[in-house]
């Protein structure tokens, strides 16, 4: 074939030469896995947060007893659940929006490693507390994620 007839049909999108090989599927699923589960991870982390911070915001009394030290029927256990939300609800935001992902995430691991050890220390082992060492290890994994799609970056 002539160069100007290759020019041509390359322009018009005709290939020259075999046929392109078939992708395997499971090759491709796990590339799709590969590039998505961190931003599916990290948005699922942030609903979980926002769903706690959320309902620690609308009925704080719910959740003094898990505030340690101080006593549930206190003003001060109310006051540190409703920071305690507010805290939960902007990680969630930030990690939903893709905005500081990884200090949001970080963030979010300390946070829920405090409610591990509070949660151990005042209730012993617990499947509530192995669910939150879960969440923590999401939290985890995702503070060392420095690619991922849905972001937001300056």
């Amino acid at each position: 074939m002539s160069t100007g007839r290759a020019r041509s049909q390359a322009r018009r999108g005709v290939r020259s030469g075999p046929p392109p090989a078939r992708r395997n599927p499971v090759e491709h699923a796990s590339r799709l896995a590969g590039e998505w589960a961190p931003t599916v991870a990290r948005i699922l982390l942030g609903l979980v947060l926002a769903w706690f911070g959320y309902h620690e915001l609308v009925q704080p009394s719910l959740w003094t007893g898990y505030v340690p030290v101080v006593p549930a029927s206190s003003g001060a256990a109310v006051v540190l659940v409703l920071a305690h939300g507010w805290l939960l609800l902007v990680l969630a935001v930030a990690l939903i929006a893709g905005i500081g992902t990884r200090v949001a995430a970080a963030a979010a691991a300390v946070l829920l490693l405090e409610i591990v050890v509070g949660l151990t220390v005042t209730g012993g082992l617990s499947d509530l507390t192995l669910r939150d060492v879960g969440v923590l290890g999401l939290a985890v994994c995702l503070t060392g994620r420095t690619r991922q799609r849905f972001v937001l970056r300056g």
